[in-house]
């Protein structure tokens, strides 16, 4: 999902476990893991190599998870209380203050404490389970790295908060679904200029 490694590139156990330090046994099973979530597969005579990975594909991930966020959203809209507003408010100004330092591990940890704490109000245990999972792979420490992005997400965030405070249902899912298809468009442009698409040259 970060164009470090294109789709076809091998994934040899031996020299992935001398990377990490570890033996191969947890290497076999991350990568039974991981083709059972379609990230790699197991190719006759080569190994495990990267599975492909189509623009359609990152849009439809995205696509998923706001489909999901949107939901939660709602149930949140319904629950949530002048003191949860309060929380959610501060849980932003965490962030802000993170993208303003461009300190990444805690605009990571920002971000995802404002997400987690708005989750939990809509109390929707599963289908945040579900939405975690989702974005499981969703590369968030670029998304941090990018000032534009941490600018989005943060008056993403304080709009989506005044739709709670206002109770603007329409405004609630438009700034949720502009969070994926910002997210979605960014990786897109980023796997592009990777080229990861393009026909690798042979010979």
């Amino acid at each position: 999902m970060t164009g470090d490694f294109r789709p076809g590139d091998p994934i040899r156990m031996d020299e992935t476990a001398a990377e990490l330090g570890v033996s191969v046994t947890p290497v076999r099973e991350a990568l039974l893991t991981l083709r059972g979530e379609g990230m790699v597969n197991l190719a006759p005579h080569r190994g495990y190599v990267v599975a492909d990975l189509s623009r359609t594909d990152v849009e439809d991930i995205f696509w998923l998870q706001g489909q999901i966020a949107v939901k939660i959203a709602l149930r949140t809209a319904d629950m949530v209380s002048p003191e949860d507003v309060e929380l959610l408010t501060a849980c932003n100004e965490r962030l802000r203050a993170a993208v303003g330092s461009g300190d990444v591990d805690e605009i990571v940890d920002a971000e995802f404490d404002f997400h987690r704490t708005h989750n939990r109000i809509s109390a929707s245990d599963k289908l945040a389970w579900f939405l975690f999972n989702a974005t499981h792979y969703t590369p968030h420490r670029i998304y941090a790295a990018d000032p534009d992005w941490g600018s989005v997400a943060v008056d993403s965030h304080a709009r989506l908060i005044d739709g709670y405070r206002t109770g603007d249902r329409a405004l609630i899912v438009e700034q949720v679904q502009r969070q994926f298809d910002d997210g979605a468009a960014r990786l897109v442009a980023r796997l592009s200029a990777a080229g990861i698409w393009d026909p690798e040259p042979r010979g």
